[in-house]
């Protein structure tokens, strides 16, 4: 059930709202250098501590997925303390949190030290994103929320561009202290933000706010919450996967040489802001967040398709094809927006703050999955297989949620 709210237009707020986009906007773009910088240091960072070039490849999967562990268990901490003590608090807590484990990552010398502080790391990026969206849509108009929450991820894709630029002018050690850096610059910036309205007009209530229980005991909210996770599960298979161990892929397709992953992320991430750009102004246009996630499944499946049947592709190419892949998975500013529209403001926070760590976090399960068919059939026909299944799941979990494009967001769940 669902109660509707009724209080003051957010007047104060709104006037303020392109403030809170362009904050938001660039605590995403530390977010995503910091979450993405493993992926582009992995080998020289791996090597640097002693794991053997055989190695390389299952040591990464280990320590990218310790990484999604604390992106999972950080999402629900900072949902629940979203929805319960406020967006802001989450803002300046997860930050410190990642800034701080970005800074340590610097001085490690082993293995598992460099998958603990990623860990703590992932607890703390979990929390950046979730708060931004639910701050930019709970502030803006219905009819205007959508360009928002498209900018916030269109400027913070470009993370993933700098964290490749630093790395290819410095060694990963510094990489990492130039991350823990704008995470310490980007707190002096949040020092104005404020609060959301609807927020503090549900603080004032006596409903359950951050509830998992909530959440998961009921039937049909529980559905709708794991159909939000599914429509973004190909996203992160493509860059955690696909395009992080393209070294290895490549070989499988005759490359000569081998593939650098740190150029493919940059160029995917620069897609995937394309993509994002053109996925939002395609909702806003149309008017169906929906349609705009069915066009981009459809057309990242095709690309990933492409990509697999690249025999002998040249890094030149690869970057291209990187490009195209990461527009075609260019939806992850509309489907967070989905999963914050299709819930009540006493439990927003928590649902749009876990459910992208989620799918972040899905890429546990994804790996050991390809894994598996890596080792029956080979790395090409398990990306195929792994990629269709994962299209098909998010085609049928985009079928059975509710349209929510100028939804008004200002209810409870009760």
């Amino acid at each position: 059930m669902q109660k509707e709210l009724i209080h003051p237009p957010l007047r104060e707020q709104r006037k303020n709202a392109a403030l809170l986009v362009i904050v938001a906007a660039l605590g995403y773009f530390v977010d995503i250098y910091d979450l993405l910088l493993f992926s582009i240091v992995r080998v020289e960072s791996l090597t640097d501590t002693g794991v053997r070039a055989a190695d390389i490849r299952h040591t990464g999967e280990y320590v990218i997925n310790v990484q999604m562990a604390g992106l999972l268990i950080g999402g629900i901490l900072w949902g629940v303390i979203g929805d319960k003590l406020g967006r802001i608090k989450v803002l300046f807590g997860s930050i410190l949190l990642y800034s701080v484990a970005n800074v340590v990552n610097g001085f490690v010398t082993g293995v598992h030290s460099y998958a603990l502080i990623r860990f703590i790391a992932g607890i703390g990026l979990a929390g950046e994103l979730g708060a931004g969206i639910t701050l930019v849509s709970e502030t803006m108009s219905r009819e205007k929320r959508g360009y928002g929450t498209m900018l916030v991820a269109v400027v913070g894709l470009f993370g993933a561009v700098a964290a490749n630029l630093v790395h290819e002018y410095f060694n990963w050690r510094t990489a990492y202290f130039v991350g823990g850096g704008l995470g310490f610059i980007l707190l002096l910036l949040r020092v104005g933000t404020f609060e959301s309205g609807m927020f503090r007009h549900v603080q004032e209530s006596r409903v359950a706010k951050g509830s998992l229980t909530m959440l998961l005991t009921h039937k049909e909210r529980l559905l709708r919450y794991i159909y939000c996770i599914m429509i973004g599960m190909p996203l992160w298979f493509v860059v955690g996967i696909l395009i992080t161990q393209s070294p290895e892929i490549g070989k499988a397709l005759g490359t000569t040489g081998t593939l650098a992953a740190g150029a493919g992320i940059m160029y995917s991430y620069i897609g995937i802001s394309v993509g994002d750009l053109f996925a939002g102004l395609l909702a806003q246009w149309t008017k169906s967040r929906r349609l705009a996630v069915l066009v981009f499944l459809l057309l990242s499946l095709a690309t990933v398709v492409y990509y697999l049947n690249s025999r002998g592709i040249t890094q030149s190419s690869f970057n291209r094809l990187a490009f195209v892949m990461g527009v075609g998975v260019g939806y992850w500013a509309t489907f967070v927006t989905i999963a914050s529209e299709q819930f009540g403001t006493n439990l927003r926070a928590t649902v749009t703050t876990t459910v992208p760590n989620f799918v972040r976090g899905s890429l546990i399960p994804i790996t050991f999955l390809f894994e598996f068919f890596v080792k029956k059939s080979g790395i090409i026909t398990a990306a195929y297989i792994v990629m269709l299944v994962l299209t098909a799941l998010s085609l049928f979990a985009l079928s059975r949620l509710k349209e929510t494009f100028s939804k008004d967001l200002d209810y409870m769940e009760v």
